[in-house]
């Protein structure tokens, strides 16, 4: 089977730094860039970019709500044309940077609070959506898998992948365990790599509550934001790999 392994990156800010890109970019096949709203800035979206095309990673837009004191985590009221005009702007302003660099966007993923608001609200879905075919109709929609967010894709005449996540548990009902939860990030590598395994391999996990989940998964996220993002990384890759997985970089869909 194949599989698409992302990571959340170029999140620096500034003088302030956050996470070890280089080293994660050894291991994954797709980026999800931050593009100035929860994190990033133009000279980290440009050497992020750079450093992806050395590694041959497909590169990705990460359009957040503007929340950088809250890294994007924290929920906001927004109408759809706003939503509209948030990710057109955010996409907008890295597939420049794609562009100077030589090279074009593969895919859209939602970040944080925007991610998970999409994840169960069709109509900010079909929004986040519209923009990402507004600005290019072939970019892939990632979302969480099975939610309001790809079938929205689906609509808008996107190819959509379906992520499912290594470190985080899962309620029942298919949604991510809030942050504030107890458990609700998979700290332990190896525990997060079973996880992952699982996923890869059976369609399923065990939920927060101990009640199994069937996940369907096209990319698994690493989050670039874990002290520990490289030796996870790195751990993840080979374990997909001894296992027979294809690890591949997601793909643009075909032009409407």
């Amino acid at each position: 089977m194949n599989l698409d392994l992302n990571c959340d990156l170029g999140e620096s800010y500034g003088a302030w730094r956050m996470g070890a890109d280089a080293e994660v970019l050894a291991h994954v096949t797709s980026a999800n860039i931050a593009c100035g709203f929860h994190a990033g800035d133009p000279a980290t979206m440009r050497a992020t970019v750079a450093a992806c095309v050395a590694h041959g990673v497909a590169i990705g837009a990460h359009p957040s709500l503007p929340d950088l004191q809250g890294f994007g985590r924290r929920e906001m009221q927004i109408t759809a044309t706003e939503a509209w005009e948030l990710v057109v702007y955010q996409v907008g302003a890295l597939a420049a940077f794609a562009h100077a660099a030589g090279t074009r966007l593969t895919h859209v993923k939602p970040h944080g609070a925007l991610y998970n608001m999409a994840a169960r609200d069709a109509a900010l879905a079909d929004a986040i959506a519209a923009a990402v075919r507004a600005v290019d109709a072939t970019l892939v929609l990632v979302g969480l898998a099975g939610s309001e967010l790809p079938r929205a894709g689906e609509r808008a005449g996107l190819a959509v992948a379906h992520e499912a996540f290594a470190d985080r548990r899962y309620r029942a009902d298919g949604s991510l365990a809030p942050r504030g939860v107890a458990g609700a990030v998979i700290d332990d590598i190896d525990a997060a790599i079973e996880q992952a395994l699982a996923i890869a391999l059976n369609g399923k996990l065990t939920c927060i509550d101990g009640t199994p989940l069937q996940v369907r998964a096209d990319t698994v996220c690493v989050h670039g934001d874990r002290a520990d993002a490289a030796p996870f990384a790195q751990r993840l890759r080979e374990a997909l790999d001894a296992a027979g997985i294809c690890v591949t970089a997601l793909r643009p869909g075909p032009q409407p």
